[in-house]
């Protein structure tokens, strides 16, 4: 089962003063608009339509909390690129994903969706080269994964590690491989989520029968 199966949509919030009180620890989901951010979110929270999934680029302009544990929280941001978006919501989207981005105390990470046919477009480095001097760490999923051959996947993995090499402080960058179709790359992202969080993964129970002979067999 999904470690975020219990998420649960609770509030949108247009302006910073309404941003919840009780917050302890928040990951934000970042990505450019159609690189699959919202089916990511469902896809970890195992659900269908948590996060709105839009053929319409732009469509998300709040932040959407969903509510993980008791003060923790994954925050979907607005989607960035919509040209057809209209300058009013352009300005909207930028005086609230900035300030939230750089002065939200409870944000403890970023998760940077990226097409993994298109990764480091114009608007994936500007945010990156943005968020980095926060000192957060940033984890960046290259979705729709499934499009790509093995060779392919394993060519853009290997450019993407090859480029977040550059910027120093290793421990705060990393990437994976990731498909909301396949249900590829979950427990990757699960496993740097709840660090992230502190929300503990519970381990698998073994139930395959116990070896002949060993601790847990039956004696004849």
């Amino acid at each position: 089962m999904p470690l975020f199966q219990n998420a649960v949509f609770l509030t949108t919030v247009a302006n910073l003063r309404d941003l919840p009180q009780d917050a302890l620890r928040e990951v934000a989901f970042a990505g450019r608009s159609n690189a699959g951010k919202s089916s990511a979110i469902n896809t970890l929270a195992g659900r269908v339509r948590l996060a709105y999934v839009s053929k319409t680029p732009g469509r998300t302009q709040h932040l959407n909390y969903f509510t993980l544990a008791e003060g923790k929280y994954f925050v979907d941001l607005p989607g960035y690129g919509f040209a057809k978006a209209p300058e009013a919501i352009r300005s909207q989207w930028e005086g609230l994903i900035g300030p939230y981005l750089s002065k939200r105390d409870q944000l403890v990470g970023l998760v940077v969706i990226m097409d993994s046919r298109r990764p480091f477009t114009e608007l994936d480095v500007r945010l990156i080269d943005w968020f980095r001097p926060t000192g957060r760490p940033i984890h960046i999923m290259l979705s729709k994964a499934d499009k790509l051959s093995r060779q392919e996947q394993t060519k853009v993995l290997r450019s993407v590690k090859a480029e977040i090499a550059t910027w120093g402080d290793a421990e705060l960058y990393s990437v994976q491989l990731f498909s909301s179709l396949k249900k590829t790359g979950v427990e990757e992202a699960e496993r740097v989520l709840a660090s992230w969080l502190e929300i503990e993964i519970k381990t698998k129970e073994n139930k395959e029968p116990p070896d002949k002979g060993g601790p847990g067999a039956k004696m004849p």
